[in-house]
């Protein structure tokens, strides 16, 4: 049997396999075998009756816990078992937390342990009190669109949704010992990183793995963080495959809007956010990436994310107020609905790695749902421009949400030259306008 989560094999003892008990306490107890090699082959242990005394003994005194050590036998060959139960209370080493995560084992410490030490009191740090953020500092717009959004999905007594904000923020259990909660805070401050840092989404557009092009910040409580992301996201970040079928336009992204929705929501419900590193959207032109700071449930495995599950969010407080806005299902669908939306777009399923601190899922566009987009202006429309033309085309292939005043100041140009170049080349077919003039940006036709 290989080494898993639950199982080590060491050849011989040395106490630093103390830490490797401490772990196995601190996560889901596990069995750690003297005298086998790494392929679990027994290979014996000779001075099995001295360890046999000596290892329970520095277990309780450099632990406080009490393991099995069971002597087993394999032919002629002695080894040695260890069963360490799971702790329902933080165990220390010598004053450090070690986890088993996987199969190795990971020094806890800054966030990662508090929100271990939280979990093993049965808290969360969203449901934390923060006496710094106080009923005054509440986003009145913020709780004016929840209540327009619970209203419609009709999760909540409608009476509750009348109540002044202070009954209705208690009633949604967002406070605690008579202070409003992390989560409120998250959710219902107009400027949450005032006071949690890297309590946003961040989008960059790479050419590659080390070139950024450009990128958005998306700020805000989070009831309003998603759906400002996706916006920005479909109409600056990605571009669709234009078919027609009859006189209809019909637009193709390789990845649906359903499929994008449920990963945000996914990754703002289960981010840590003590960790102070936001949730980040990284787009290139044939794939794009949701990654944030968190971790499975301490039973789950990657087989079980992918498998039917229960909801288990790492922040409930947020999860339950997104579930009452119609956000999100209550019943731990959200990898379902990904995979259901791709599936139903004949799109690639999504591929996540799940890594002791983060978590990233991957989407990936084949092919036919490409749009090629090259790092210069192709020699029939440079033939059909200015130079100024041509340098105004430019900023717009690294950058096409430029704002006509950042168009002015990169080229050292006035603003109204600027909007003459860009009559010019929309007139030649060169460039469209999508979206609003304050919200949009020009997609270069080429043609």
């Amino acid at each position: 049997m290989p080494e898993s989560q639950n199982i080590e094999y060491k050849e011989s003892w040395r106490d630093e396999y103390l830490k490797w008990i401490c772990g196995f306490a601190n996560a889901q107890g596990g069995k750690i075998y003297i005298g086998c090699d790494d392929n679990g082959d027994v290979v014996g242990v000779k001075n099995y009756k001295s360890l046999l005394e000596d290892i329970p003994n520095k277990v309780q005194s450099g632990m406080g816990i009490v393991v099995s050590v069971n002597l087993l036998q394999k032919g002629n060959l002695q080894y040695i078992e260890i069963d360490v139960p799971s702790y329902p209370v933080g165990i220390s080493y010598k004053g450090i937390y070690h986890y088993r995560s996987g199969s190795t084992k990971q020094v806890l410490n800054g966030p990662a342990l508090e929100a271990f030490l939280l979990r093993k009191r049965g808290a969360t740090w969203d449901n934390m009190p923060f006496p710094a953020f106080k009923i005054s500092d509440v986003d009145d717009h913020a709780i004016d669109r929840f209540r327009e959004l619970a209203a419609k999905k009709s999760r909540i007594e409608p009476s509750l949704l009348e109540e002044p904000k202070d009954i209705l923020l208690e009633k949604l259990h967002l406070t605690r010992d008579g202070y409003l909660t992390n989560a409120a805070m998250l959710l219902f401050s107009k400027d949450p990183e005032k006071y949690q840092l890297g309590a946003f989404i961040k989008i960059g557009y790479f050419e590659n793995d080390a070139d950024l092009l450009y990128q958005d910040e998306i700020h805000g409580s989070l009831l309003e963080q998603v759906d400002k992301a996706i916006e920005v996201i479909y109409l600056k970040y990605m571009r669709a495959k234009i078919s027609y079928e009859g006189i209809h336009r019909i637009e193709r992204y390789f990845v649906p809007e359903e499929a994008l929705r449920e990963a945000l929501l996914n990754a703002v419900c289960h981010k840590q956010y003590q960790s102070g590193i936001p949730v980040q959207v990284s787009v290139y032109e044939d794939r794009l990436y949701v990654a944030n700071v968190g971790s499975l449930p301490e039973d789950w495995t990657y087989e079980k994310l992918m498998q039917k599950h229960a909801s288990k969010p790492y922040n409930p407080n947020i999860a339950s107020v997104f579930y009452y806005a119609g956000f999100i299902e209550s019943w731990g669908r959200g990898i379902e609905k990904i995979c259901s939306a791709l599936r139903a777009d004949n799109l690639p399923m999504p591929e996540y790695t799940v890594n002791p601190g983060d978590i990233m899922i991957k989407f990936t566009g084949p092919e036919d749902r490409i749009i090629r987009v090259t790092d210069k202006v192709t020699d029939k429309v440079t033939d059909k421009v200015t130079e100024k033309e041509r340098r105004l085309l430019a900023c717009l292939l690294e950058d096409p949400g430029y704002t006509m005043p950042q168009l002015a100041e990169k080229l050292k140009i006035s603003r109204k030259t600027v909007a003459a170049l860009l009559k010019s080349l929309k007139e030649k077919g060169i460039i469209e306008r999508v979206g609003s003039d304050r919200k949009g940006y020009w997609r270069i036709i080429g043609e």
